[in-house]
């Protein structure tokens, strides 16, 4: 039996008890929501009351009802092992989930009421800051996850540390530092409402055509506006399907598919579009640039693989400086502002010649990173990422 048949044996086999009430609403849900949620998206969807508890004799999650509870921290409560997880001690240091045996239902109660210290339950207690669960490998960050607890009012700040809590830690300067702010009120908007994140990136992916047809009509001016608002989209999706809790396996794909596909096709819109705006440009020039762009896109992306089946995981997580690489490498958001800056001074046609330059740097730095990445494993050298 391998590592996820053993652990959807453990889901079977836990129940969840939340304990309490909370009608406070984070994101479009209340905290018992929230938890139902995220314990059942790894198959733990049945949730018992207190007196059903009390007559099962296997293991229980149990948990406060005004608390939330981050999601890296979902995997370490559903060890079937006893656990009580506390907050930090800045916070209280109080348990607010205890991992146990549904017998103990009366006492586990007790502890959250206050009522009987958690040392009387005899049940190891952890912080999460020492669960060592800091490392989020499909964000690619390393952040210390939370516990918290909701009060009936003066949630924002909770919620922007959950809003923020979605972001990669390996990203580049625009989404990690224009949107944040924009996008947390965008996301809490409409988070309690009908629009999921599959109709936001259907929306990003209208507008990557809008763009593209600007772009090859010279309006590189509202062609730009367009990419923008279409990286913005490509910010919401993502942190309202991580906030819901509604993320799935074809909307990763679809959100992922269309930023995989489009910018070339914007970068040679771009090129198009130079002879409506004035700039005469030969057609075996375009075609030469276009190769040059095309073959620094794909050898980028097929290095970042063999980085990732070499190392296990993404290759701009290796090392520190690798991390702050990637804020500027030659992606399409870093692509993007050098295109804005130079149609900004009137100059599009010098725009593509520096995203040319710049992909071309970039492949250069990354062939760099896959050689030491090769070189270090077959000396023998720990390949484990600095986040880890």
């Amino acid at each position: 039996m391998n590592k996820q048949q053993e652990k959807s044996v453990r889901a079977i086999e836990q129940k969840l008890c939340i304990i309490g009430d909370s009608t406070v609403q984070l994101w479009g849900m209340t905290p018992a929501q929230r938890l139902k949620k995220q314990f059942s998206r790894i198959g733990i969807s049945n949730t018992v009351s207190v007196e059903e508890a009390a007559s099962y004799g296997g293991s229980v999650i149990f948990a406060r009802a005004d608390i939330v509870v981050d999601t890296p921290l979902i995997d370490v409560l559903t060890t079937g092992n006893e656990l009580a997880l506390t907050l930090e001690q800045s916070d209280g240091g109080r348990a607010v989930v205890i991992c146990t045996h549904g017998s103990a239902v009366e006492n586990v109660a007790a502890v959250f009421a206050g009522d009987l210290d958690l040392t009387e339950l005899a049940i190891p207690a952890s912080a999460p800051s020492q669960l060592g669960a800091a490392f989020w490998g499909e964000l690619r960050k390393k952040e210390t996850p939370y516990v918290a607890e909701v009060s009936a009012n003066g949630n924002q700040a909770l919620e922007w540390r959950m809003f923020m809590g979605t972001y990669k830690g390996a990203t580049d300067f625009v989404t990690k530092f224009a949107w944040p702010r924009p996008a947390f009120y965008v996301v809490r908007a409409i988070a309690p409402t009908a629009i999921t994140p599959n109709m936001v990136t259907l929306l990003s992916g209208l507008v990557v055509v809008a763009a593209y047809f600007l772009f090859a009509d010279g309006q590189y001016g509202w062609g730009v506006a367009a990419a923008w608002f279409m990286t913005f989209l490509d910010t919401i999706d993502g942190k309202l399907a991580r906030t819901t809790l509604t993320s799935s396996y074809w909307g990763g794909h679809f959100d992922h598919g269309i930023d995989l596909i489009h910018p070339p096709f914007w970068y040679y819109a771009w090129a198009v579009g130079l002879a409506s705006a004035g700039f005469d440009w030969s057609t075996g020039f375009l075609w030469t640039i276009m190769a040059i762009i095309m073959a620094g896109y794909v050898l980028q992306r097929l290095i970042e693989l063999v980085g990732k089946l070499v190392l296990g995981y993404h290759i701009h997580v290796w090392r520190k400086i690798d991390t702050v690489f990637r804020q500027y490498t030659a992606r399409r958001n870093p692509n993007l502002f050098l295109l804005m800056i130079f149609a900004m001074i009137g100059r599009p046609d010098w725009g593509l010649y520096a995203v040319v330059v710049w992909i071309l740097i970039c492949l250069v730095i990354h062939m760099v990173q896959i050689v030491q990445v090769l070189m270090a494993k077959r000396a023998g050298r720990s390949l484990k990422s600095w986040m880890d």
